[in-house]
């Protein structure tokens, strides 16, 4: 079914080529090459090398263009794989047409999306599909993944004004007063819509890589994720949709711990002075927020509360002079 004549598929490991009967009875998991006509692949033959992973050695595929020297397993398979894309897309969705088992069906389909991809498109009249159900006014990609990390910070935002009928009468106006502070500092920094934005210039500003791929931080209480997840929602428009469902998740508690720590500090200041840019830190920036698959949101009580060292700004010493 493969849509050049003289196309094959054969196995990465040691370059046998496959009927369809045999493709159908392969294992979970099995690495595969297309080859096409007029090209070889023989395979990677593994032997003994340094620690137990030991050091593979790649015999390679013949009649394509050659990856640079240097090239690691997975540029050396990429660089024979990408020389066949568009027949790789197109054998893949005559498979998917007839095939019932489920867990292929999965494969085909997640090859089939990911070849689909259009990442480096920016502008709406390149990749129209990518803005299907969006507003007319978004023209480019990172305008609208901006304008997504914008709204989930206005949402914090009116998780805290809501929060007033909860702060006793006698300290609402003075709550009321670090509302408005935050709310002038989100907007001086564009409600820190650069962490979503790959045009950002500064690197330590924005949460993806120039590409648009963002990695996945972990739950809170682990410093990376066990699952490596990751994903790019510039590259098509279902996994603009998916992205939608990563967290921002607060290391501290906003509802739990934060906001309520906020009202109390408010409430009990006694002449004090809040230290209410602590408090934005740890709402609005990186200073207590993780991007986290949804998987790795952990939605139980993180058991974790703000420091009370910094609840309240440290009064200047004075010194009488005798």
């Amino acid at each position: 079914q493969l849509p050049l004549p003289g196309s094959r598929l054969c196995l990465y490991e040691d370059g046998t080529e496959l009927t369809e009967s045999c493709f159908r009875a392969l294992p979970p998991q099995t690495e595969l090459v297309l080859l096409g006509p007029g090209e070889s692949w023989r395979g990677c033959e593994c032997g003994a090398g340094r620690g137990a992973r030991g050091q593979r050695r790649r015999r390679g595929l013949t009649g394509a263009a050659s990856p640079a020297p240097g090239a690691s397993d997975i540029e050396r398979l990429l660089a024979a794989f990408c020389s066949q894309q568009d027949a790789v897309l197109e054998a893949a969705r005559r498979l998917l047409t007839d095939e019932r088992a489920p867990h292929r069906q999965k494969l085909l389909a997640d090859l089939i999306h990911n070849l689909s991809e259009n990442i480096l498109a920016e502008e709406k009249e390149d990749d129209k599909k990518w803005f299907e159900g969006l507003e007319s006014r978004f023209k480019n990609k990172s305008s609208y993944l901006r304008h997504s990390c914008e709204s989930r910070m206005r949402g914090y935002m009116r998780e805290v004004s809501g929060f007033i009928s909860n702060v006793h009468p006698a300290a609402r106006d003075a709550y009321r007063g670090i509302i408005d502070l935050m709310a002038d500092k989100l907007k001086s920094v564009k409600y820190n819509g650069c962490y979503f934005d790959r045009r950002e210039e500064e690197e330590a500003a924005r949460l993806c890589t120039a590409e648009g791929w963002f990695s996945c931080q972990g739950p809170f209480d682990r410093d990376d994720c066990p699952c490596k997840h990751s994903i790019n929602p510039y590259s098509n428009r279902e996994s603009r949709i998916l992205f939608s469902t990563w967290n921002l998740d607060h290391i501290i508690e906003k509802k739990r711990a934060v906001v309520p720590e906020l009202a109390e500090a408010v409430k009990t200041r006694d002449g004090r002075e809040v230290n209410w840019e602590y408090f934005y830190q740890l709402l609005f920036t990186l200073d207590n927020l993780k991007l986290v698959h949804i998987a790795c949101h952990k939605k139980t009580n993180h058991n974790l509360s703000c420091d009370k060292t910094r609840i309240y700004r440290k009064r200047k010493q004075t010194h009488e002079i005798s």
